[in-house]
């Protein structure tokens, strides 16, 4: 257990879950939340948890070289656990400038602090697309050893940052840790994503978007298997290494989404196929053999439990936006 640990990304849809996991399990623990507040964030939650005194809350960037200087001279963080990025992959072909700024450049800010004042562990969340993808007949699950091969600027970016750790750790041994998860999905995640997207457009009876032909696959983990991961791998993870997480059963998109229409009574009609994005990977597939044996790490909850607590907590927000 670490005692003044900075969550950065905080606010966003894994760090959030993160947050309120690990004031679940370790309640002593002091935790300070550093977020920008971009369109992403769940700012009434945050709000809610710094009005009952759980966590304390900083608005900023990890691109802010002068207030990471000023948070670690005053709280004096053993644990750093960088959840801050961009993360959404159109946004990224779009335009790429934020995404190399935060990922890249944010990162290289957090090591640098943290070579000057010291951590017990620092650890980033690093994504399954940094091995670019694979034929959808391959049955591979690929391990962390796996060549890197980023198919878009956003997981160029986070592919950049994992070099750059690994190589602090190498020259400066800085204690770090890297997890690559596959795709997340469960509650506080941003509309903008595909299960949010199909949940609520299918509630509001509007048409779903399926890009291209709907057979790209992915792993799907439910939100809490994640956190309950990464505590695993900041407590138990040897410095240095690189934990994949994943269910090892991957979907295809077009699955997925008749899954959550059958689950919510909609008509598979209201599923659109619309042009499919630039340079779209085909198959995410990552083993978990790593962190099942040497951390006893396993999945909690399946797909269709999954899915059903995530569409219950969609439908509880437009609920809510209603009354």
């Amino acid at each position: 257990m670490y005692n003044q640990v900075l969550i950065t990304g905080g606010a966003g849809f894994i760090g959030l879950n993160f947050l309120l996991y690990c004031l679940k399990k370790y309640p002593t623990s002091h935790y300070v939340c550093l977020d920008s507040l971009t369109y992403a964030a769940n700012v009434k939650e945050i709000e809610q948890l710094v009005a009952e005194r759980k966590i304390t809350f900083v608005r900023g960037s990890i691109c802010d070289y002068s207030l990471l200087t000023e948070l670690f001279q005053q709280y004096h963080f053993d644990c750093v656990i960088n959840f801050a990025a961009e993360t959404h992959v159109d946004r990224s072909i779009a335009d790429s400038y934020a995404f190399y700024q935060t990922n890249v450049m944010g990162v290289w800010n957090l090591l640098e602090v943290c070579k000057q004042y010291g951590i017990k562990r620092y650890h980033q969340i690093s994504t399954d697309e940094v091995y670019g993808d694979l034929p959808l007949e391959d049955d591979r699950c690929l391990k962390e050893y796996a060549r890197l091969n980023p198919s878009n600027p956003y997981s160029a970016s986070k592919a950049a940052a994992d070099l750059m750790i690994l190589s602090y750790f190498k020259t400066y041994q800085i204690p770090i840790t890297i997890s690559r998860s596959s795709n997340n999905y469960g509650p506080y995640q941003h509309m903008e994503k595909f299960i949010p997207t199909v949940i609520c457009r299918a509630l509001n009876d509007l048409y779903v978007p399926i890009y291209g032909n709907g057979k790209n696959m992915r792993d799907w983990i439910y939100v809490t298997d994640h956190c309950k991961a990464i505590d695993l791998i900041i407590h138990k993870g040897i410095p240095g290494e690189i934990y994949n997480i994943s269910t090892e059963q991957q979907f295809d998109n077009i699955f997925i989404a008749m899954k959550i229409l059958l689950d919510l009574n909609k008509p598979i009609t209201l599923i659109k196929y619309v042009d499919d994005r630039p340079g779209h990977d085909l198959k995410y597939s990552i083993s978990n053999e790593k962190i099942k044996n040497t951390l006893g790490w396993t999945v909690d909850i399946d797909l269709e439990d999954g899915l059903k607590r995530t569409i219950q907590y969609y439908k509880n927000c437009i609920r809510s936006q209603k009354e």
